[in-house]
């Protein structure tokens, strides 16, 4: 290759990632971050606790979900793993047993941290738009907020910014009063 160009990357580079880190390819470049922080993982593991009883178990809740922690998703030439995505029951009645997920799920979450706080509002929400990605959520837990999106004719478009201790009804898991001072303590 002449002129500078990089080489796209490709799965088997990923592949090659040591696994004490987390691997993505996105718009051919291949990223590998470092396991979160405290803060991110207690986020992470209250969001999903909070949403696994009603969403996927029908616990107090309506059911009809499935969610999976960190599971990879092959979009495209894209290979992304989200902290926490989801698919509606009715799209994915079955869980199939496979390494990558084609079907783009009906709910992403990525908790921020410093080091990928800008890929994941860049160049991932742009995947996330681009498969029809019906929600997204992010949550800061440094900043301790929640921002909450919804996909409107291929953009995002944000529905509500929710900060602190706030008692929140967040789309598209509304019947649940989240209580987000549970995702910031410590």
């Amino acid at each position: 290759m002449g002129g500078g160009q990089k080489r796209k990357a490709t799965y088997a580079d990923l592949e090659a990632v040591p696994p004490h880190l987390v691997a993505e390819l996105v718009d051919g470049e291949l990223y590998a971050s470092p396991r979160p922080a405290s803060p991110h993982a207690l986020a992470h593991s209250w969001l999903l606790g909070e949403l696994h009883g009603p969403f996927q178990r029908g616990r107090g809740g309506p059911g009809g979900w499935l969610l999976l922690t960190e599971p990879e998703l092959h979009l495209g030439e894209d290979v992304l793993v989200p902290d926490i995505a989801a698919w509606r029951r009715e799209r994915m009645p079955e869980m199939p047993e496979v390494v990558g997920f084609t079907l783009a799920p009906d709910w992403v979450c990525e908790v921020l941290s410093p080091s990928t706080a800008k890929l994941d509002r860049d160049k991932k929400m742009k995947v996330y738009a681009r498969e029809g990605v019906r929600h997204l959520w992010l949550v800061d837990p440094l900043k301790q907020a929640l921002e909450v999106y919804g996909l409107e004719g291929g953009r995002w478009e944000a529905r509500a910014t929710h900060t602190g201790q706030a008692l929140v009804h967040a789309e598209p898991f509304t019947p649940l009063l989240l209580e987000l001072g549970v995702l910031w303590k410590r």
